[in-house]
């Protein structure tokens, strides 16, 4: 018979990855609160939210980070192009996750050695914009095999970064 273990009993190896999220106009509390928890989940330096009039902080987000928004550090920032070049000129890949063109599935995207990575999400509805999209070095997706074409961005993140951490573990 199994026993369900608890954060403090899991056994799991703490890593930090060299990996920073990067929210294009991402607003819904609950998604804030999720993405929280994912970047604790998977070990990620910060997160920074980008856009203009958005509430991190919020009762319905700290109901969903459960307390991991204390943990990550995060950022609020208005521009995100600022964002972009700071982390371009320090030797980040830019990553797009969104369906497009050119897009390929993120469990093809090779990682090298040392590579660090800010990986950029988008807006609930519309995702990342054509404007950023024209900085970074790929955009990837996650296949989906439904009639939908999108998922929710929380879960999507935490799919890509689920993939990028394993590469990253390898390495």
């Amino acid at each position: 018979m199994s026993e369900q273990l608890h954060h403090h009993t899991s056994g799991f190896i703490k890593n930090q990855f060299p990996v920073t999220l990067i929210c294009d106009q991402v607003s819904s509390p609950a998604n804030i609160g999720s993405l929280f928890r994912i970047a604790d989940s998977f070990g990620i330096e910060q997160i920074y939210f980008c856009g203009e009039n958005i509430s991190v902080v919020s009762k319905r987000m700290q109901r969903t980070a459960r307390a991991t928004h204390e943990i990550i550090p995060y950022h609020q920032v208005e521009n995100i192009l600022s964002i972009i070049e700071q982390f371009t000129s320090s030797g980040y890949t830019l990553l797009a996750l969104e369906i497009t063109d050119t897009s390929i599935p993120v469990s093809e995207y090779k990682i090298e050695a040392n590579e660090k990575i800010a990986l950029i999400i988008g807006e609930e509805n519309f995702g990342v914009s054509d404007q950023i999209l024209t900085k970074v070095k790929q955009s990837i997706h996650i296949n989906m095999y439904g009639n939908n074409s999108s998922m929710n961005v929380a879960t999507a993140t935490g799919i890509a970064l689920y993939e990028i951490t394993q590469k990253l573990s390898y390495h």
